[in-house]
Parts: C-alpha cells; sequence; structure tokens
C-alpha cells in the first residue's frame, strides 16, 4: 500500500501526517485514524458523526478544515458526485467509481480496463495526474 493513501501497516498516524507536512494536533490524529484505518468512501457528516461516536470532541468547521488539509497534502482524494454529496477517499491512488443514485453509496470501481484505456491514450508528453470519473447507476427495479 502507498504511504500516501491508507495507514499502511505498522505505521502510526502522528508519523503519517508528520510525513505529509501537516502538524498532528490531537484532532487531527484522531480524525486520521477514523479516515485511514482503511480504504473508504466518506462524506464530512460521516466523519462527524463517527468522531461522536467514538467520544472525539470536535466540531463540524474541524473537520471540514482537516479534511480539506488532508486533500491539500494528498492523503485523500475529494470526489464530487453531485451539488449535494463529495466524499473523501482514503485511496488516493487514480480509480473510477460507481456512485447508486438511490442508496447513495460510492464504491470503487474494480478492474482496470478503464484504467488501461486512459493510460494507453494519454496525449504524447503528458503523465497521468489524476481520474475523476464517476459512474452513476440506480437499483434494478
Amino acid at each position: 500500500m502507498d504511504s500516501r493513501s491508507a495507514l499502511p501497516a505498522g505505521k502510526d498516524v502522528r508519523n503519517h501526517l508528520s510525513e505529509a507536512g501537516i502538524y498532528p494536533t490531537s484532532q487531527r490524529q484522531a480524525l486520521a485514524g477514523i479516515l485511514f484505518n482503511r480504504h473508504q468512501h466518506l462524506t464530512a457528516d460521516q466523519v462527524y458523526e463517527r468522531a461522536r461516536r467514538e467520544g472525539i470532541k470536535v466540531s463540524r468547521a474541524t473537520v471540514y478544515n482537516t479534511l480539506n488539509l488532508f486533500v491539500d497534502k494528498g492523503l485523500l482524494r475529494e470526489i464530487f458526485v453531485n451539488a449535494s454529496h463529495t466524499f473523501y477517499d482514503s485511496n488516493v491512488h487514480p480509480h473510477f467509481h460507481f456512485y447508486n443514485i438511490d442508496d447513495g453509496q460510492l464504491t470503487d470501481m474494480e478492474g482496470r480496463v478503464a484504467d488501461d484505456l486512459i493510460m494507453q491514450n494519454l496525449p504524447q508528453g503528458t503523465v497521468l495526474d489524476g481520474v475523476d470519473v464517476v459512474v452513476r447507476v440506480r437499483n434494478h427495479s
């Protein structure tokens, strides 16, 4: 696992943040513990609610500021699915997503077909900087 994604095995949160150039306050460490314990897609509200359930005293503003800082430092990807839904993805490697309109779930698209298609068709003299593809789906009725 890349060191700039979910927390690598054997690495503590404090060092992970410090290596990214982030001052590891206790609130940042607590939020990082929620975000980087595995690859996942969470909204700011979900992070806030998990923090409250775990007894972490943090304001919504601190959650938003911390998420933005982690995005700026490359520890999270910000995925916009629509005007009212932004997810924070702990997997910072380029990949595609499915967004289920009916249940609001964002999931990683498995396989490398789409990635390979992009890599084979990059304009000459360029490198891939990121991929932000969200495929919207509905439950079959």
